[in-house]
């Protein structure tokens, strides 16, 4: 509590006992209202956003600044390899929100933009959590970002969604593609049968890259 409920409290302690406890309980609601968010906050709740969800997810969010702050704590998710998470996504929430081939068609699609997948998420049915690969099946760890008005909430929400990939005992089959502008080349990136694969292909027929 603030020094000012304690002053509060020591003047209201002169007036009548009936009146001086309701001004009490008064006060001590009211602090506790203007707790910080963070107090409140017990259990993350991660529901993911689907493909068909996307656009009404956009419009929700589109006054929302989206920041990483908050979000830069090492984990010991950090440091595998991000086809396992990715693996270990698939196996918890599904397939991703979207893909390469998702964004390859957008008109401000650029070659730099090439991510292999996104997941994005709503958490507690208010704040806001995307989480995507940097480098496809070359980089390890993800890149998050989460709704600047909670940054305070971030590190917590991020410790508890790496406490559940981790839980993740049996890996989800999936198949993706990716262009690695670097090397000017495609690649099939996949979990199947047991055994992670990067195949260099050819440009899958309808998506090129200029």
């Amino acid at each position: 509590m603030n020094r000012t409920f304690f002053n509060s409290v020591k003047e209201a302690s002169s007036l009548p006992f009936s009146k001086a406890a309701f001004i009490g309980i008064i006060i001590l609601l009211l602090s506790l209202i203007s707790l910080p968010a963070f107090a409140q906050f017990e259990a993350a709740e991660f529901d993911k956003i689907t493909k068909e969800e996307r656009a009404q997810f956009e419009r929700e969010i589109r006054d929302i600044s989206l920041t990483g702050q908050g979000l830069y704590e090492d984990t010991k998710l950090d440091d595998r390899q991000t086809n396992e998470i990715r693996a270990r996504l698939q196996a918890l929430f599904g397939d991703p929100t979207q893909t390469l081939e998702d964004l390859i068609y957008k008109e401000n699609f650029r070659p730099g933009k090439a991510i292999q997948f996104e997941y994005w998420f709503m958490v507690n049915d208010s704040i806001p959590l995307m989480v995507l690969d940097w480098n496809g099946p070359f980089g390890s760890g993800l890149t998050y970002g989460g709704a600047s008005k909670y940054v305070d909430l971030m590190p917590q929400i991020k410790r508890e969604f790496v406490q559940k990939l981790l839980s993740v005992e049996e890996f989800g089959e999936f198949k993706d593609y990716f262009y690695s502008p670097e090397k000017e080349q495609w690649y099939i990136v996949k979990y199947e049968d047991g055994k992670f694969r990067n195949e260099e292909i050819d440009s899958p027929e309808g998506m090129s890259i200029d």
